[in-house]
């Protein structure tokens, strides 16, 4: 059996652990997304289809909030600065987008909970941030976000004291889809 030369071990345990390292730093983002999604981690929403069979007597107060990044060319705000439900009962809430450039703009918007053990119970039924939103040139748009507040936080140790949660919203500029793109304002007139 031959034996391999030391600078050759050398190098291929060097490639081994940059091939290691490569396909960590790849996995980590999907990683770490789906550990949030999981476990609520960082402010991270849940996901329902439907709300909640339970609703309880417990009320807790949903406060919202509004930012932009700051190359956003847009207006954003809450419509309403906070509610009160019960736990469990299917909230409505809208956010206010204006464009007042002579630009079609694209966004897309990120979000959080406040306090972070919320994240987890925090459950949106549906909201704008699931898909890019579009604005035409002085365009304003109402969004809603449905949601509600899942029982089983009333179950958790750190949890069940939370009776303020904050969700906040941060819209990003992104690239316009290319249909849209397509039908900017100019080749509509021809």
């Amino acid at each position: 059996m031959s034996q391999m030369d030391p600078k050759s071990k050398t190098v291929l345990q060097t490639v081994s652990v940059v091939l290691l390292m490569g396909g960590l730093a790849w996995a980590s983002v999907p990683f770490y997304n789906w550990f949030c999604s999981v476990t609520g981690f960082g402010g991270t929403t849940g996901v329902a289809m439907a709300g909640s069979d339970t609703i309880l007597e417990r009320k807790i107060t949903i406060r919202f909030d509004a930012s932009k990044d700051r190359d956003m060319a847009w207006e954003f705000k809450p419509m309403l600065r906070e509610m009160e439900l019960k736990i469990g009962e299917t909230g409505l809430a809208f956010y206010e987008a204006y464009n007042p450039t002579d630009r079609v703009i694209a966004g897309t918007a990120s979000y959080n909970v406040v306090p972070y053990d919320a994240g987890g119970y925090f459950t949106k039924i549906d909201c704008f941030c699931f898909e890019q939103q579009v604005l035409q040139p002085g365009e304003r748009v109402q969004m809603p976000v449905t949601f509600y507040v899942d029982p089983e936080i009333i179950d958790d140790r750190d949890a069940k004291y939370i009776r303020h949660i904050t969700l906040s919203y941060t819209f990003h500029e992104t690239e316009l889809p290319k249909v849209e793109a397509r039908l900017l304002p100019e080749t509509l007139n021809q």
